[in-house]
């Protein structure tokens, strides 16, 4: 089964991988997970990427997000060569560009819910530069926290919230920058079904008021049918639905 391109004739991406290959040494043996994807990420789509475990979802994510670097091929963001940056670069890009959204939140423990969606500023500016914009940050960020149902839960600690609660934070620390892409990594895989459909809504209304380009990588069939494109991961490739 051949890997299929995603490019859709002239269209502009605002992500784009080609053929990214990643391999993982297991003991003497060197194990390829991916086998040189093409992926495409469109402004303003939304993109759903399925496929079943051990497929490389994770692995191809965090290549796309910035976290992992490709064994060869390139990510292009901002029409750079993501993995051509010097490291602090690279992560300042990934700080302003992208934001994530993971199944299990990834809240600091000892930070209130208001200072984890600060975290990006707080970790992506110098001293001098977080205190010169603090006001503005906290204005935005208790700002989408209200919006989000959560004006009484600002000083709670993650703990303290539930896991919608907490996934409603972990979105708001992601569209802290009003980042161009948000990647949403299975964001309702530990919530249940009622919760997960409240994330849902918000996040796709989010999308909407936004215009941000949002790849789900997700399971859940019922989510991908919503989405307005969907990619199949089998075998370290990248396929599109209609092909298979």
């Amino acid at each position: 089964m051949a890997s299929q391109s995603t490019t859709h004739g002239e269209l502009p991406s605002v992500l784009t991988a080609r053929n990214v290959k990643k391999s993982f040494h297991v003991a003497e043996r060197e194990i390829e997970v991916l086998h040189g994807v093409d992926f495409t990420l469109h402004p303003g789509e939304i993109l759903a990427l399925t496929g079943p475990s051990g497929a490389g979802k994770s692995t191809l994510l965090h290549i796309l997000g910035l976290l992992d670097r490709p064994t060869s091929g390139s990510v292009s963001l901002d029409e750079r060569n993501a993995w051509e940056l010097p490291n602090e670069e690279r992560a300042r890009l990934r700080n302003r560009k992208i934001g994530f959204v993971f199944q299990f939140y990834h809240l600091i423990s000892e930070l209130t819910a208001l200072e984890n969606v600060l975290l990006p500023a707080m970790v992506g500016e110098s001293t001098g530069e977080y205190r010169r914009n603090r006001s503005r940050h906290e204005s935005a960020a208790r700002g989408m926290l209200t919006s989000f149902g959560l004006a009484e839960r600002l000083t709670h600690r993650p703990a303290q919230l539930s896991g919608g609660e907490r996934q409603r934070v972990a979105l708001a620390r992601a569209l802290l920058y009003d980042p161009p892409i948000v990647i949403a990594d299975e964001p309702t895989g530990n919530l249940d079904r009622a919760t997960g459909e409240k994330v849902l809504e918000l996040l796709f209304r989010e999308q909407a008021e936004r215009k941000f380009s949002l790849l789900f990588v997700t399971h859940d069939e019922r989510l991908a049918v919503r989405c307005q494109r969907q990619m199949v991961m089998v075998d370290g490739l990248v396929h599109s639905n209609a092909a298979l």
